[in-house]
């Protein structure tokens, strides 16, 4: 049987897609319960274009097969400008190397093109270098952290 694969924003009912169980492939996710998933769901629908989370969902079994968001901040620099900060971008381990990945970053910086964005920037591992080349970024400079416990 063919695969299908739909690109589209994350509806509410993708927590029982195996959403937050794939952002468990990218990082800690901790237990999310339904109602803790509904109330920041609706949050973040609250922001518009302002912050997208996009999905590929594999029609063919019913689950979410790939992520991604992008967030839209507004600036002062650049006549007020606007740039897109991707985030979470990850494909279930089951469909990698169908070019879903590649979809999804597409996705987010057409987003962030159609929102008057000047740039569309994101933060990633050594490893993940080449793969963010191939979806036409460029190295341009270097990571700073500081997490709070």
């Amino acid at each position: 049987m063919a695969e299908t694969f739909k690109i589209r924003r994350l509806e509410i009912s993708d927590k029982r897609k195996g959403f937050i169980e794939l952002l468990g492939q990218l990082t800690v996710t901790g237990s999310v319960t339904d109602e803790e998933f509904d109330r920041r769901f609706e949050e973040i629908r609250s922001y518009g274009d302002d912050h997208v989370i996009c999905v590929i969902e594999d029609e063919t079994s019913g689950k979410i097969a790939a992520t991604g968001s992008v967030m839209i901040e507004k600036k002062f620099l650049r006549n007020c400008g606007k740039v897109g900060h991707i985030e979470d971008v990850v494909v279930d381990s089951r469909f990698r190397g169908k070019q879903l990945g590649k979809k999804v970053v597409e996705f987010l910086m057409d987003h962030s093109k159609s929102m008057g964005c000047y740039k569309v920037i994101l933060d990633c591992s050594v490893e993940n270098k080449v793969f963010y080349e191939k979806c036409g970024m460029i190295n341009k400079s270097i990571q700073m952290s500081k997490y709070f416990d």
